[in-house]
Order: structure tokens, then C-alpha cells, then sequence
């Protein structure tokens, strides 16, 4: 008890109020309206049977800053079996946490009980040797699951009943003051989960935050913590990140706080090149386009477009050793992705993709004979054909090529007849069939024959 009050008393403004600030609409301005359908008969549902329930998290912090919520989370003092009891159409799944989703129709809405601040001594807490903290399966208050929960941002409770906002960290006035602030000791909230590095520089770069100054002060001495993250883990918060629709200005973050080395191995050496530097920006800000336009975006695309040059680099390298042109370049591919899974988890789906756009982007050279129509007919053409307009954009080939393909893809059959390039590749010797009647001279008739 002693410690725990020690605690709380010399760990500044950050550490949660018993008594939070209960802010009524008339100050905040969110109106329950903006809450989804499904997230309201969820809290509706729990508080009709006596339970505490609240919408919380990124979905509170969006919509007071105008943005609109990918999911609409909700909290509760109610167990996962008590949450299951209220509705039919739910089921409980985790294992590190037990949550319950609740199903409407196609929405599903995430229910996750109260949980104990991390740090503490509960027996159903482990960390490692770093402070990484490796199970976290406790119950506990509502001031507790503000306090476990990462920036002040993050840790406001809103009521559609009653429309008020229960801030036990000062989160409304940091998200006026667009300030992202931790909750707790930085150093230790970074060392119990390395990830929350990534995290702030994604929310300062989305949001448009700028990171107060004790959050940002152990971000650079605690980077190399980030090794002890499962590859898993640390492959689903860079694709948080990439399709962010800020990608660009996340990286960017990433490597002035000194993020980016070993997430994208030797992406670092890349952008100290100014070839390979503009064909990532340009990749990002194409992708950033498209996400902001709620349009398609493809991860294998993205991270091809990231590690393009290490292939070229790895490609070059193959054939001085003697390796012909495509054998070094699926040398090149499997040795560049195989770097790159030591330390950042790409499902096998993506890199199969990758492989299939840089196997592709060779054979766009050739524009004879049948080749072009083999290309046309590949299953990933049109992701490649993307590609290889994005290297003629950054200036890596002539934007000739592209402007070609782009034209035998529209052309009709006599067009294209007429597009294609004389053949001027070596033509193997074909070897002459041996006489039948034994060691004739060459062009001399079979035996018998007239």
C-alpha cells in the first residue's frame, strides 16, 4: 500500500484522479448521436442491468477532434461471463484477455472489462528482464483501466446516456492543447511495451499532436527495446502505421526519433539515397492518396515499393558473382525478404505478392515477339505495371517504357502487332536432327529419301 501511494503521489499529472473530471456535453460538444447504433445498445444494454459501461478510446478521442471512428470499443465493470448473459448474439474470445464481441447484423462491437493498472504486483502479471510486461490478465477499476491505458488521449470515458465525459487524466485538456502525453512514467509505460514508441509517433503524425517533452525524452535510449517485440506484434502496428494515410509524415517521424532502424532493415540506408528515398516517398504519398480516397490499398505493393532497392542493390551483387540476370534476381528477392522476416513478421500471402511484382518488372524490357502478351496475362500485371511506373516517375527507368505499356494495354490486336520491337535478343543455334542412314554431311537427304 505504501509503494502504491508513493506512486501516485511523485508520479506528476499524468496519474489518474480517484474523483475524474465529469464533463457534461455543454463543455465537450459530442452528442450520442455521433455514437454508432450498435455501440449505444450495448451500453444501454449493460446499464439496464446495473453495470457501468462507457464508449472508450480512440473512438472518444476522434470524434471530439471531428474524425470518424473505425470502431466504437466499450468498457464495463461487467465480467465477460455477465457481458455474454446480456446478449445472445455475443461470444467470448483471448487468451492474454478475455473480451467479449457482440454482434449486430454485419457490426460487431468489442466489450472489454475494467482491467488493473500495469506495474503492479498481482500475481496474474509477468515481465520480462527489459520491464516488457508478458501476461496482463486482471481485473480491476474503472480508475485502474484509465491509468493501464497509454496517453491521457486514450484514457476518456464517454456515457451516451448521459452524454457527460469521465476524464480521470486530464485527456480533454491535452487533446485542446494538441499535446500526446503518457500516462505514468514514460520510461517504464516504454519498457512494459516497447510498442507504445511506434504508437506515439503514429498518433502524433495522424493527429497532428506534437509529443510533450518527458513522453518524448527515452523514446531514442529506448529503441532498441523494440527487438524484444514479438515480430508479430511489431508487423501489425508498422501496418497501423502505413495506412495510417500519413504514412509519409510517420516515417519521417520514425527516423527523427530513431524508430526506423531494424523495423524495415536497411530502410535507413535507403533513404540516404536520393534515388531510393524519392521512389519510397513517392510510394508512401501514392498510398496515403489512396487511403485518404477510401480507396483499395495492397500491403505486398507497399512493402515491395519499400524494399525495392535492397533488391536492386542484393540483384547487382548476384550477378557480378556470376549469377545470369533472373537467377540472381530471385537470389536477390529471397535473401532481402529473409532479412527483413528476422525482424518484422511479413505474412506469406504479401510476400508472395512482392515476389511476383519484382519478378515482373524485368520482363517489362522485353517488348517482342510473344512477351508482352505473357506480362499482359499475369495475375498480378496490373500491381506490377503500378510499380513500374512509380520507378519511371522517381526517374529509376524511362518513362518511355511505361508510356508504351500503358498503350499496348489499350491497344486493339493489329495495334499491338505494330507496337511490338524487333527481336534482337542472341537466337540459340538449333541443333540439326541426325541422319537417319548413319554420318551423312550436313543438309544432305536421309537415305532413301528422293
Amino acid at each position: 500500500m505504501i509503494r502504491k501511494l508513493l506512486r501516485r503521489v511523485f508520479s506528476g499529472r499524468s496519474s489518474p484522479s480517484a474523483q475524474p473530471q465529469v464533463v457534461p456535453r455543454s463543455k465537450h460538444g459530442l452528442s450520442k448521436d455521433k455514437i454508432s447504433s450498435s455501440a449505444r445498445r450495448v451500453t444501454a444494454g449493460l446499464q439496464e442491468k446495473g453495470f457501468a459501461a462507457y464508449v472508450v478510446g480512440g473512438a472518444v478521442r476522434d470524434l471530439l477532434l471531428g474524425l470518424e471512428p473505425k470502431d466504437f470499443d466499450i468498457a464495463t465493470d461487467a465480467t465477460p461471463e455477465q457481458v455474454r448473459s446480456v446478449f445472445r448474439r455475443s461470444r467470448i474470445i483471448g487468451r492474454r484477455f478475455r473480451l467479449v464481441h457482440v454482434m449486430f447484423g454485419e457490426d460487431t462491437v468489442e466489450v472489454s472489462t475494467f482491467r488493473a493498472r500495469q506495474g503492479g504486483e498481482q500475481e496474474d502479471q509477468r515481465a520480462d528482464e527489459h520491464g516488457r510486461i508478458l501476461r496482463d490478465n486482471v481485473f480491476g477499476t474503472q480508475e485502474e483501466d484509465a491509468t493501464r491505458r497509454d496517453f491521457t488521449i486514450n484514457a476518456m470515458f464517454y456515457d451516451p446516456t448521459t452524454e457527460q465525459i469521465l476524464d480521470f487524466c486530464d485527456g480533454l485538456d491535452d487533446l485542446k492543447a494538441r499535446r500526446l502525453r503518457m500516462i505514468g512514467d514514460p520510461d517504464q509505460r516504454y519498457r512494459e511495451d516497447p510498442v507504445r514508441m511506434l504508437r506515439a509517433v503514429r498518433l502524433s503524425a495522424k493527429l497532428g499532436l506534437k509529443i510533450e517533452a518527458d513522453t518524448r525524452a527515452p523514446i531514442k535510449s529506448l529503441a532498441p527495446l523494440l527487438a524484444n517485440v514479438p515480430s508479430s506484434r511489431l508487423f501489425e502496428e508498422m501496418m497501423k502505421l502505413l495506412f495510417s494515410g500519413h504514412a509519409t509524415a510517420c516515417l519521417l517521424q520514425l527516423r527523427q526519433e530513431g524508430l526506423h532502424h531494424g523495423l524495415l532493415p536497411m530502410l535507413d540506408v535507403i533513404l540516404e539515397q536520393p534515388m531510393g528515398e524519392r521512389f519510397v516517398m513517392m510510394a508512401l504519398k501514392s498510398t496515403d492518396e489512396r487511403v485518404r480516397a477510401d480507396k483499395s490499398i495492397s500491403p505486398g505493393f507497399l512493402f515491395a515499393a519499400l524494399l525495392w532497392h535492397e533488391v536492386l542493390a542484393a540483384w547487382k551483387q548476384s550477378q557480378e558473382e556470376g549469377l545470369s540476370p533472373l537467377p540472381a534476381l530471385f537470389k536477390a528477392m529471397d535473401h532481402v525478404i529473409h532479412i527483413q522476416a528476422e525482424k518484422l513478421s511479413i505474412p506469406k500471402r504479401f510476400g508472395s505478392d512482392m515476389k511476383d511484382i519484382w519478378a515482373l518488372q524485368p520482363r517489362f524490357l522485353g517488348r517482342s515477339g510473344r512477351r508482352p502478351y505473357s506480362v499482359l496475362a499475369h495475375p498480378r500485371f496490373r500491381a506490377a505495371y503500378d510499380f513500374l511506373v512509380l520507378r519511371c516517375d522517381s526517374g529509376e527507368v524511362d518513362a518511355e517504357i511505361a508510356e508504351w505499356w500503358e498503350n499496348f494495354q489499350k491497344a486493339d490486336e493489329e495495334t499491338r502487332k505494330q507496337m511490338l520491337l524487333p527481336d534482337r535478343s542472341p537466337r540459340k543455334r538449333r541443333r540439326r536432327r541426325k541422319p537417319a542412314g548413319g554420318n551423312a554431311e550436313p543438309g544432305a537427304a536421309p537415305t532413301g529419301s528422293e
